[in-house]
This record gives structure tokens, sequence and C-alpha cells, in this order.
């Protein structure tokens, strides 16, 4: 939908004057959602970052700030920009006017209108868009009022991306004032839509980290005015130039930082000390039951319900230890997972963004992982987890599909679906099957676990986090000589 533009309509004839980098300018850092920022706090990526540029680093929240108090301990010594610092509620009358007329168009016009049209004309999610969908990514409603014509989306396009609409006055002045260089943790959400504008208009450089393997295919257009795009895999590349018009040269393929935390080995007794602090025995396999979001398992409480109701009548409670773990995104774990609460045996991890190393801990030793849907089934498989992917809805209506409302089958999950690296179960027989042979024969499936990982995610050899950081060392430094810029030392 959106194609590249000439450099010089890229920038805007009527932008702002553009800024020089000079000593004592900062770079900043974007968070601008959730699971991104836990990739690039847990992986290591900020810390690579904040070495790069010891006294350049600031760390800038477009984020309710409940989101920064939790990765605060994490920003000793790096500056830190709350989003009320850079996009106040209270700005002048005149402004307010403005802001209110492009918060009204972008309701019918702009980001989420522009994320449905997009899936819509390329097929993502087709089938499980419904009008007041709790997801505003698969709200049919949010379409708008307008033609689903392609060159009125272009034209929509063109004004979402434009770089005269509303950027608040702070931010432009911060930016014009403090800033080298952009790196957005998620350049697709909402409230990154200002960075990229007010960067538009001062010629700033931005890079943006597409902040997982689904996003190019599903989670809306991707501005073409960005530097440097950093990905996990060639897939992404080519999703890119496909989808949205951006070219390869400009992309950087890194692998998946994630997997540089599963690299660094957990011990037993690492293993051990999670399980007591879990409640559950040491001397009996675990399964690992990995939840997905309401939105993509809405039957997943009375599979749960089910799940626990077989371990307990079989006497899987002398045998095998279930352990719950809610997606993060999981606003009704209380709800979802009562049958889980006070069933001796039976163990469930809070829902947090911030416990990332109990979930490697788990997937280097867990004996069997199940899971509804999303990319848990990657991280287990990268793992050599024997791993079960649920297909059912337990007690959904007939032509309920879970394996699309889980999100498993879009292009960005083809490699895996079309393998034999993991079991399916479509209905709870099946499951139950699956665990058992799991469990017995933990080897069955391994050297195809193997290859789907090794395909989709590359080798993994712990330096994912280091690429990313290169990728963006390299890009800062190419703008620093067009610009007749000195490199700055670096640690």
């Amino acid at each position: 939908m959106v194609q590249e533009a000439p450099a010089t309509e890229r920038f805007g004839e009527r932008a702002l004057p553009s800024v020089s980098p000079g000593a004592g300018r900062r770079i900043w850092i974007v968070f601008a959602d959730t699971l991104a920022n836990r990739v690039f706090f847990d992986c290591g990526i900020v810390d690579l970052l904040h070495d790069a540029y010891p006294d350049r680093l600031e760390a800038v929240f477009a984020m309710h700030s409940k989101h920064m108090r939790l990765w605060a301990p994490r920003l000793v010594g790096i500056p830190v920009l709350e989003r009320e610092d850079v996009m106040p509620a209270e700005v002048p009358p005149a402004e307010r006017i403005v802001r209110r007329i492009d918060v009204e168009l972008d309701k019918r016009v702009g980001f989420y209108p522009l994320a449905i049209r997009h899936s819509l004309r390329h097929g993502f999610h087709r089938d499980r868009m419904a009008p007041g969908h709790p997801s505003a990514f698969l709200d049919s409603s949010c379409v708008g009022p307008l033609p689903r014509w392609r060159i009125v989306e272009s034209t929509l396009a063109r004004w979402h991306l434009s770089a005269r609409r509303y950027v608040p006055t702070v931010l432009t002045e911060h930016l014009r004032r403090e800033c080298d260089a952009i790196v957005l943790t998620n350049p697709q959400t909402p409230a990154t839509r200002p960075f990229l504008t007010a960067a538009r208009r001062l010629r700033l450089p931005v890079i943006g980290y597409i902040a997982s393997w689904d996003h190019q295919v599903g989670k809306g257009i991707i501005s073409p005015y960005l530097q440097r795009y950093v990905v996990q895999n060639e897939t992404m590349r080519e999703d890119l130039l496909r989808y949205h018009g951006i070219e390869p040269s400009r992309v950087t393929v890194t692998g998946w930082p994630q997997t540089d935390v599963f690299h660094r080995p957990r011990s037993q007794t690492q293993y051990e000390e999670l399980l007591r602090r879990l409640g559950l025995p040491v001397d009996r396999p675990v399964c690992l039951f990995a939840g997905n979001t309401p939105h993509n398992a809405p039957y997943e409480r009375n599979l749960i319900a089910r799940l626990v109701q077989w371990w307990r009548e079989s006497r899987g409670d002398s045998q095998v230890s279930l352990l719950f773990r809610p997606h993060p995104y999981d606003d009704r774990v209380d709800e979802r997972y009562g049958a889980a609460l006070d069933e001796p045996g039976v163990s469930l991890q809070p829902q947090l963004y911030t416990d990332f190393d109990d979930l490697v801990t788990l997937l280097h030793h867990v004996d069997c992982v199940v899971a509804t849907g999303g990319t848990i089934v990657l991280d287990a498989l990268v793992n050599d987890r024997p791993t079960v992917l649920v297909t059912f809805g337990e007690g959904a209506p007939p032509g309920f599909d879970a394996a699309d409302r889980a999100n498993m089958t879009g292009e960005h999950y083809r490699q895996l679906i079309a393998s034999e690296a993991f079991y399916r179960a479509a209905d709870f027989d099946a499951l139950v099957d699956a665990l058992e042979r799991a469990l017995q024969d933990p080897q069955e499936l391994r050297e195809e676990r193997l290859r789907v990982g090794r395909e989709v995610v590359g080798d993994v050899d712990g330096h994912a986090a280091e690429r990313v950081v290169a990728a963006i060392r390299e890009t800062l430094a190419a703008y620093d000589s067009r610009t007749g810029s000195q490199p700055r030392p670096t640690r």
C-alpha cells in the first residue's frame, strides 16, 4: 500500500530546519510496546546500547508511567523521559484544538482503520474479524466510513504518515534541542506516530525494531520513512518489501534476540529452586501449559478446567505436575485459570512481563509444553521441548477454528505448521494421547524440532542482540558521516 518515496519527499519540502549532530545530544530509545520492551531489556539490548553510547542514551516512554516503573531498576545511569514530559495532557488552547481534530481524524482514517484495511486487502486475519471485536486489530467496524478503494487507502496512508500531522510542541522542542536519533522498540503502535512525524520534520534518523515475526503481516502498515529496519529473519525482510514497499537494502536481519537468553544454560539446581518456589515437587515430570490471550483463546478456561479434572481423576497428581503460565496480556487470569487455583500439585504462575528469566529456566528443563498458539510454540521448539499444539476450542460452538483464532495460520507460521516438529491435538482425547507420548518418548520428534528451529530462527549463537546494536551503530555512523559529524568515542 505504501510505496517508497524519493528522499526529498520523504523528509518534506516544508520541514523545519534539520538538526546537526553534536556533543551532548542524545540518542532516544523510545519504549512503545510492553513485549518489545521486554526483549530490549531482558535480551541485553539496552545494556549493550548503554555501553556503546554511555553518555548519549536516553530512555523515553511513549506508554503509561506504570510500564516505566516495571523497568526503572534497569535504567540506572540512563536519563528517562516519561510520556507526560513529551506528550503532556495540558497544552495551550489553540494546540488543543489541532490535537482534537487530529485525534478525531485518526479514529476514522488513521492507524486502526488503515490496519484493518491493510489486513483485509492482503487476507490477514480476514476470518477472525468481527464488528466490535475486543482487539482493535480485528474490529472490522474500525474500517471507517470511506470506500475500500486502493486509491482511497493510498491517500489515507499518505495522510497518516504525513510530516504535517499534529505533533506536541513540547516533543518537537525536546527533539530539536536534545536528540540526534531515535530507536523505536516497535514502530507499529499509535504512540510512536508523533515521534515518526517529528523525526521526518527535523530530518532525524530513525531505526525501528519490528517487534515480532507476525507484525509485518497483520499489525498495520509500517512507515517506509525509517532509515533502518531490524528484523529477525529473511521472511520478515521479504514481507517488508511485499506488503510495505520497504527496500531490502534498508532492512537488517539479526536473528532472534530472545534466543540469546535461551543460549545461556540454566542448571538443574536453578530449575529445582524455581519449582520449589512455585510449590511443585522436584522429583516428577512437569507439563507446562503456556496460555494465549483471551482474544486468541476465548475457550481456554474450559480447557484448563478439563485438564485439571483429567489430571486429578487419572491420578496424574502422583505422576506429573501441571504448571500454568498465563499470557502476559491476559487480564482475566483469576477467571480463566480458576480451576488451577488452590489445587495441590498444580501451580499457576503470576501474569507478569518481568519474569522472562523464569520462562527461560522452564523451557530448558520442563518435560512437555502444551500451547494454544503463539510464539511460545517456537520458543519451546528452539529449546528442544516436546510440544503439543492445541487446535481445538474446548466447548466452542461448531465452526470455531482454534488454529485460526490462535493466529497459527498466517504466512509467518507457514514453515512451522508444515513441519512435524510438534504434536497436534484436535480434541481433548488427542491432547491426552500427545501428552503421554511426549512424556514417554521425549526424543520422538527431536530431529524435526531442531531442524525447524534452525530454519525459522537460524543458529542460536547468543549474539543476536549484539547484531541488533551493531545495526543501530552502523546506521548512526553513516548518518554522522553524511552530516559531517565526527564519530563519538564509545566504550
